[in-house]
């Protein structure tokens, strides 16, 4: 073998590998800038013509409801509306006559709302037609709307929050945590945001007065249907979370990162009434997670305890003097039992029959 030294001065490369050399970072960059400005242009043509569609609902509905007070026009003329629509535009134009009825319905919805007018046209029109069939109120039909366009719900997830009656169990009154105090101004909005007053896990296959281990793994094994609950931005981070302080182990029962919070969310399980013991013992484990979890670009971690139920006031007394953020919510579980144990014990009505015949014996 020779030990003559290679001269790269003479080297050449091919012309093609010199060409994505010299252009290479310049078009990267150039082309995924195009490629966002193209999807950007796409996205705002869809939510125009869902604008337009919206809008064209909203004056077919107005002159259906004009032509009723005016003609007196009934069922029946729709159903010929419907008909007549149908064969110009074709069978999946969206002029069914239970479509144009909806379209009646939004019209009435918010004839005088001119800033829900506005809303309605950046959400699609099956997410439309949940809101203003299912939510009773203006108030509760907002709520849903500007949650809907700043959440992204499609129409299942919103679905699922009305159902659940999201509305009522965000309500800022209804909350109980010392935020205010413990957080900044910007964060403390935040981390009230992302808390609710009460949590449906109505889904788990578990029932009331079960261990909070049990709650706690069915939880894990339905994560995603825990976090669809949570709301928008939390990632799973684990379960039974060790820390450790000197020789000794803790375990905290779920953690989660938010992104938009920037922080660590540690969850305790508690099945059963709130004891004012529960604040401090998260109180411990956020001190522990801030000294030796957290990461120095990240805001302080906070604490959700959920409990089966709460005094409000015995939860303010708790919370005074609380060093780290928490809230205190309630969770509510299935009062019925599985399927499969269900089929096998017996029901209420076959429990009160052998009650009864017992004691006319």
């Amino acid at each position: 073998m020779s030990n003559s030294k290679l001269n790269i001065e003479h080297l050449t490369l091919p012309s093609t590998v010199l060409e994505v050399t010299n252009i290479g970072k310049a078009y990267f960059d150039f082309i995924a800038a195009l490629k966002q400005k193209i999807y950007g242009a796409k996205s705002k043509a869809i939510l125009s013509a869902n604008r337009l569609m919206i809008e064209l609902y909203f004056e077919i509905g107005k002159e259906i409801v004009a032509q009723q007070e005016v003609l007196g026009w009934g069922k029946s003329v729709v159903e010929q509306m419907s008909n007549d629509l149908i064969n110009e535009f074709g069978g999946k134009s969206g002029y069914s006559t239970q479509n144009l009825w909806y379209m009646r319905q939004f019209y009435l919805a918010y004839k005088y709302n001119p800033n829900l007018q506005q809303l309605v046209g950046e959400i699609p029109w099956g997410s439309n037609i949940l809101i203003f069939s299912k939510c009773k109120d203006q108030i509760e039909q907002e709520y849903y709307i500007k949650n809907t366009i700043k959440h992204g719900w499609n129409r299942n997830v919103l679905m699922h929050q009305i159902k659940t009656n999201l509305y009522d169990r965000d309500k800022i009154e209804n909350k109980s945590n010392n935020f205010e105090v413990t957080l900044p101004n910007e964060l403390s909005e935040l981390a009230m945001d992302i808390i609710k007053s009460e949590y449906n896990l109505e889904f788990l296959d578990v029932v009331k007065d079960v261990h909070e281990r049990q709650i706690e793994n069915s939880l894990v094994e339905n994560i995603k249907k825990f976090l669809l609950e949570l709301g928008y931005g939390f990632s799973f981070v684990g379960n039974q979370y060790k820390l450790q302080l000197g020789e000794n182990e803790y375990f905290i029962d779920l953690l989660f990162f938010h992104r938009k919070l920037n922080a660590l969310v540690a969850v305790e399980l508690k099945v059963g009434k709130f004891k004012p013991e529960y604040a401090g013992k998260m109180n411990f484990y956020l001190n522990l997670l801030n000294d030796t979890i957290k990461m120095s670009h990240e805001n302080p971690s906070v604490g959700i305890i959920l409990c089966t139920d709460k005094d409000k006031l015995e939860v303010e007394y708790a919370l005074q003097n609380i060093a780290q953020p928490m809230g205190i919510s309630t969770y509510t579980i299935n009062d019925k039992l599985p399927i499969e144990l269900s089929n096998v014990l017996p029901s209420q009505e076959e429990l009160e029959a052998q009650i009864k015949e017992l004691t006319n014996a």
